[in-house]
């Protein structure tokens, strides 16, 4: 049986009518730029997010580019990351001017660790960005202590977790911002490049506003240099029908994850998801460790997956530092020890939330097969 990494189909095709009919009322509005329906998916975001404020982006990756640009970081700046994650997390900080400075990760939840992050901190730093990976929200008190003695600002790169809380405490709405994506294969996803940015700062929130605009603020007249960040009035009316929905599909994706979790259990070459007791995770991804130490291969039990049809992903197999364009920063292999080793040794199934019962099976029985 093949079994997708994900049916964003089999999730459509119980909400076409609503979807519809919603992009249909934008194009016989004929108002495609702004207008009241990014107004009202703001509102809603930022409702659910915990936020006084949300601010379209035209995507994730623009939703960090702008607090970026909006916090005046830049030439000569320093911003502490994660090498454990997407791309767009290290090269928005690069394409402000500013360096990316790299720590290693906790191994359990895969997350950067804040005593790492603690040691990093310089006279040149000017923000924390952790990354709530693959659903989970990073150990946010510490950081966030860290940032007040250092006077940083935090971002919360939280375009995998919409809806994790930590402490009771969403995602999104700890620090001085929070970005979200709505990339198509996010819990909360598009039909298109999206995102947004949730904060409770008001000044902050409007020069996240000046800024989608090429900075200017009348029309015309800049007194800053902006980009065009702006968030379409159809990917904000698709977003507002699936927000709807989005608690009820985590609840799905946390069942199927628990599933696994007993189902994958007693192997000790398999390592299944780690959820800090105080943290509500959301499951963007399941990922699985295969240890090494123990025996397990990865790239094996990819191969087996592959040829079963079953669908598999590697988040991720270079991690930042490591990565031909950021040489010149000066790491070298071996210098972020624990992300290195999860590059080699993680691998995420599918988890999506109109898996049935024969599906997960198949994945289960495929995934211990090929871990021998």
């Amino acid at each position: 049986m093949a079994v997708p990494m994900l049916d964003l189909v089999a999730q459509y095709k119980t909400i076409r009518d609503e979807v519809r009919a919603a992009i249909d009322g934008v194009l016989d509005s004929q108002v495609c730029i702004g207008g009241p329906k990014v107004a009202e998916c703001e509102k809603a975001v930022a409702a659910y997010s915990d936020s006084k404020f949300a601010i379209g982006a035209s995507s994730g990756t623009d939703a960090i580019l702008n607090v970026l640009m909006s916090l005046g970081i830049g030439r000569g700046d320093e911003v502490i990351t994660t090498p454990f994650t997407f791309f767009a997390t290290a090269g928005c900080i690069v394409r402000t001017g500013a360096r990316p400075v790299f720590v290693d990760i906790d191994p359990r939840t895969y997350n950067v660790d804040p005593k790492l992050v603690a040691k990093a901190v310089t006279k040149k730093t000017k923000a924390i960005m952790p990354v709530h990976l693959f659903g989970q929200v990073a150990d946010m008190d510490p950081i966030m202590n860290i940032a007040r003695e250092a006077r940083v600002a935090v971002i919360e790169d939280a375009a995998q977790a919409i809806g994790a809380t930590y402490k009771g405490r969403k995602a999104g709405s700890i620090g001085a911002a929070g970005c979200f994506s709505f990339f198509p294969s996010k819990n909360l996803g598009g039909v298109g490049d999206g995102g947004m940015i949730t904060t409770s700062d008001a000044a902050l929130a409007e020069m996240c506003n000046v800024m989608r605009n090429h900075g200017s603020k009348p029309k015309y007249y800049h007194q800053f240099v902006g980009g065009n960040f702006r968030f379409d009035p159809i990917q904000a009316v698709v977003i507002s029908v699936k927000l709807k929905y989005l608690e009820q599909w985590h609840e799905a994706r946390r069942a199927n994850a628990a599933w696994y979790d007993r189902r994958l259990a007693g192997r000790a070459s398999i390592v299944t998801p780690y959820v800090e007791p105080h943290n509500r995770m959301i499951y963007n991804q399941y990922v699985l460790r295969f240890l090494a130490r123990e025996g397990a291969s990865r790239d094996k039990v990819e191969a087996h997956l592959a040829e079963k049809k079953i669908g598999n992903a590697i988040y991720y197999p270079v991690p930042l530092h490591l990565q031909q364009c950021f040489a010149d920063l000066g790491y070298e292999e071996g210098s972020l020890p624990h992300a290195e080793q999860a590059a080699k040794e993680v691998l995420a199934i599918p988890v999506y939330p109109e898996l049935s019962e024969s599906q997960k099976e198949e994945v289960a029985a495929a995934v211990l097969e090929a871990a021998g």
